[in-house]
């Protein structure tokens, strides 16, 4: 790159499609808006686009490398053309010339025939400018003693000294070989000509040429296809040529990394070495192979004449050499070097060699006596040495006679020219044009016999497919109608199984209904006992309450009699005290407050005792009435168990179409009885849920009036007890004598006396209510 690069912004490579995708060309956009393109194999700067002025911002290549699109950076777009870019690199070599000085006429004098000659090219100038060196190509008739210029050949080669090499070695450096032929052709290299060939896409004679050459390389194949498209496209004879892969198919081998090289190799060749092969088109080259008989017939005439005994023409001893340019009779090596030497000299130098190589195998063929034997032997390879052959030519070439020399016959080696590629027409026209013509039509009726023969095996498929259609739709049918009888067959069956199930589930449940009815009347009548022992147990337990109670009550008489007897002695002995010590009257009315207050104490706890009674009474009481509530439920609930048997009755009864409507009437009678039983029970439990509420209501205000008539029993008691002690103290301030003192006492005796009445009474009505709330249940229960 040149030193004022100093940063690359893009790279892109230019496609090319005769370097089989190697890319050599590479696009360098740098920093000062120019883009280069540089040959990466030779490091040589092809060309650039922009400039400093009008730099471009980015490209973009189009995919086969004919256009370049650039954005430039004032934001234009340009689109370059490839091949106008490439035009100058395009451009043939300047012709090699001589370069004299030209000196005054009148120093020229006939004796002087030195001159001052270099060998260079010639410069394009500018303008004339006043030296006198001026640039002149010498005439024929002015090389007096110099080289033949047709010996000369491009890259400074001679031709001359490559044959001298070619004879002293036997054939060209490996190395070089490929260089060398280049040379020896002169092929132009026209890229545009032959982009313009390519571009033509594949012809149609080789569509279809895997077919006839299956070769296993896909690229190979591709190059094979597109060269002999080419081929094809140049010259319309080519495209009917049978035997042009054959020919072509050494050479794309050879040059298949190169197409463009390949192509104008395979056309010198044939312009130059198949000379007169087309003129009896479509048969054989007549006057070749006349010629190749002709040159047997001087050298060997007791080969040739065993091939006449056999029936064995040149077509076969001379026209398969020709037509596979001895690529089945020779391996690579023997081939390139058979080549080396018919590319250095005269172009009757091929059908030379076909001689010699019948010459040299003189003593297999003498040999042979069939046909086939001599058809293999001219298609496969032999032990033959290609040296030998080659010497052997060279010999026949030197002592052919003049008047069969092959020389004679074909014109001397043409080069294709530059630029464009020369016109080839050495073939009967209108043969090829009718062959084309039938060809077309040929191919026009095979199109249409094959789009016939397409319509043709579519409607056959559609009739197969509608026939396979048809078959699988009446299997299908009769898999259906087999799998529907199978299918009957397993619903009466399961229809069979499930009424016998049914039959032995109605039994069953005939049987669980039985159980459960003597169940039921088991669990009522052990219910019943359950109760009647309950009401036993609860009535026993009211007469030993009612025992209990009634010796409480003797015995808290008994207490209360005792406790009056002690009050009495107690009176007793404190009247004594009294009488005793006057003193002491204080602590004898302490003790009798205190003795108050201790049988007060034992009343209320007999009265806390009482009232407790009271409510595990109405405990008992509620406990019964649940008792017959749930018995209710229970009822109720045996209403519903009989409910649901008659329907599921009803349900039995229902598959049979003739009653089915009197078993509607009738579920609905059950169920009009049974919503009328369900309301009376509903009535029953809401009558004994009122019943409830209203004993609890009068339990509720028995219990407030209790509370009020102990309230009042204690306000009473509270306010004789007050009085008693206010009377006590008033007698403890005034004394008295005896007398006072007894009648003080006879009044304490009538006044315990009526109070001992008081609790009598009291304890008799609670008797009474205790009693009453007794009898309360067993009315309930009954």
């Amino acid at each position: 790159m040149p030193t004022k690069v100093r940063a690359i912004r893009q790279l892109e490579f230019l496609p090319d499609s005769f370097d089989a995708g190697s890319n050599q060309v590479l696009g360098v956009l740098s920093q000062d808006g120019i883009m280069r393109f540089i040959n990466i194999q030779t490091c040589k700067l092809l060309f650039e686009i922009g400039s400093l002025e009008e730099g471009i911002s980015s490209s973009v290549i189009s995919p086969h490398g004919r256009y370049i699109a650039s954005v430039m950076e004032n934001g234009s777009l340009n689109i370059y053309s490839v091949q106008a870019l490439t035009q100058e690199i395009n451009k043939p070599p300047p012709p090699l010339v001589k370069v004299i000085e030209d000196v005054p006429k009148s120093k020229v004098t006939a004796g002087d025939l030195k001159m001052k000659v270099t060998s260079g090219r010639v410069q394009r100038p500018a303008r004339p400018t006043e030296s006198k060196i001026q640039t002149r190509i010498l005439k024929q008739d002015l090389t007096g003693n110099f080289e033949n210029k047709e010996n000369e050949l491009s890259d400074g080669l001679n031709k001359k000294r490559l044959q001298i090499l070619l004879k002293g070695y036997g054939e060209y450096p490996t190395k070089y070989r490929m260089f060398i032929w280049r040379a020896l052709l002169q092929l132009p290299e026209n890229h545009t000509a032959f982009s313009s060939l390519v571009d033509k896409g594949v012809h149609v004679a080789f569509l279809n040429l895997q077919r006839k050459y299956p070769i296993k390389s896909r690229k190979l194949l591709r190059v094979l296809q597109r060269t002999l498209s080419a081929l094809a496209h140049w010259s319309a004879i080519f495209g009917d040529t049978p035997y042009l892969p054959l020919l072509a198919f050494p050479f794309v081998k050879l040059f298949q990394n190169n197409q463009l090289i390949c192509f104008e190799v395979v056309a010198t060749l044939i312009i130059n070495w198949c000379q007169h092969w087309f003129e009896y088109f479509p048969n054989p080259p007549i006057n070749i192979l006349g010629m190749v008989e002709n040159v047997l017939a001087f050298h060997d005439k007791a080969l040739l004449q065993h091939f006449m005994d056999r029936g064995i023409t040149s077509q076969l001893y001379a026209w398969p050499l020709l037509e596979t340019l001895f690529s089945e009779v020779l391996t690579r090596e023997e081939w390139l070097k058979l080549f080396d030497n018919v590319f250095s000299n005269h172009p009757s130098f091929l059908l030379m060699t076909v001689v010699a190589y019948n010459v040299c195998s003189r003593a297999p063929l003498l040999h042979c006596d069939r046909k086939d034997d001599f058809e293999y032997f001219f298609h496969h390879r032999n032990n033959l040495d290609i040296s030998v052959v080659i010497r052997e030519v060279y010999h026949l070439m030197d002592t052919t006679p003049a008047d069969i020399h092959p020389e004679k016959m074909l014109d001397a080696f043409v080069a294709l020219t530059k630029g464009q590629y020369p016109v080839f027409n050495q073939y009967p026209k209108f043969i090829v044009d009718y062959q084309t013509q039938e060809r077309e039509r040929i191919r026009n009726d095979e199109l249409d016999y094959l789009r016939e023969r397409q319509t043709v095996e579519n409607m056959q498929a559609e009739v197969d497919q509608q026939r396979v259609e048809d078959e699988a739709w009446y299997q299908k049918q009769e898999l259906l109608r087999k799998a529907e009888e199978t299918r009957r067959e397993m619903l009466l069956q399961e229809e069979e199984k499930m009424i016998q199930q049914r039959q032995r589930l109605a039994a069953v449940k005939r049987e669980l209904r039985v159980r459960e009815m003597h169940l039921q009347d088991a669990a009522r009548r052990r219910f019943l006992k359950l109760q009647q022992d309950q009401r036993e147990m609860e009535l026993r337990r009211l007469d030993d309450e009612i025992e209990r109670k009634i010796h409480m009550r003797d015995r808290e008489i008994a207490t209360t009699a005792k406790d009056l007897e002690m009050r009495h002695l107690e009176l007793e002995s404190q009247k004594r005290l009294y009488e005793k010590n006057l003193t002491r009257n204080q602590e004898t009315v302490a003790k009798e407050i205190r003795d108050d207050i201790d049988a007060y104490r034992r009343k209320v706890d007999l009265e806390e005792r009482s009232f407790l009674r009271l409510m595990e009474t109405d405990q008992t009481q509620n406990r019964n009435t649940q008792k017959l509530i749930e018995e209710n439920l229970a009822k109720a609930e045996q209403a519903c168990l009989n409910t649901d048997w008659r329907i599921q009755a009803l349900h039995k009864q229902r598959r049979d179409d003739l009653q089915r409507n009197g078993c509607y009437r009738e579920m609905a009678k059950l169920l009009q009885e049974n919503r009328r039983k369900e309301v009376e029970v509903l009535n029953a439990m809401m009558g004994k849920e009122t019943e409830k509420w209203q004993e609890a209501e009068e339990k509720d205000f028995q219990l407030k009036s209790e509370k009020k008539a102990s309230a009042l029993s204690d306000a009473s008691r509270k306010w004789f007890l007050e009085k008693e002690t206010q009377d006590a103290l008033g007698q403890a301030e005034q004394p008295r004598g005896k007398g006072s003192l007894n009648q003080r006492g006879k009044r304490g005796d009538s006044t315990e006396l009526d109070l001992l009445e008081r609790v009598r009474s009291l304890r008799q009505r609670l008797a009474a209510q205790a009693r009453s709330r007794c009898q309360a249940p067993r009315l309930l229960a009954t």
